[in-house]
């Protein structure tokens, strides 16, 4: 009986050493990064009619059907962000539909996680006349509508 169970202890423990091995090997690979395409359309838009938000995001060239996606959206030097969660709509697009009252600048996040990434691309957009641009937090600048990777290799 001990001999058998000493048999079953080594087994274990061989067992164990393997999986940290193969765990070991395959953690040495780095996954391609999760990307997203932010639009904005139209742009500009008016007052009271819709404007139409999409994220499309893939990982290689794969398009991804299972991320946690939402828009958070506000109006320049508003301090109230609303912040909408949306589904996935069909190729790796999540999409929200929102209609603005008042005309001005706004911004909008997509803030997307997916295969433990996260990625949250940031749009300047605007509502019939354009208001006052916020401050951009990291160098002072204005935000121009690029995207924040465009926007901080701008500032380089």
């Amino acid at each position: 009986m001990k001999k058998l169970g000493l048999m079953l202890i080594v087994f274990l423990l061989f067992s164990l050493a393997v999986s940290c091995s193969k765990q070991e090997e395959n953690s040495g690979e780095i996954p391609e990064m999760v990307e997203v395409n932010l639009t904005v359309n139209p742009n500009p838009g008016e007052p009271n009619k819709p404007i139409t938000f999409e994220a499309e995001v893939t990982q290689g060239k794969e398009k991804v059907d299972d991320a946690d996606v939402s828009f958070e959206v506000w109006r320049s030097k508003d301090e109230h962000h609303e912040k909408i969660s949306v589904k996935h709509t069909e190729n790796g697009i999540y999409r929200l539909e929102k209609t603005f009252k008042q005309e001005g600048t706004y911004y909008v996040i997509s803030h997307v996680t997916a295969r433990d990434m996260h990625n949250m691309p940031k749009k300047e957009f605007t509502v019939g006349t354009p208001s006052e641009k916020e401050e951009d937090s990291t160098s002072g600048h204005s935000m121009d509508g690029m995207d924040m990777d465009d926007h901080e290799n701008h500032n380089q």
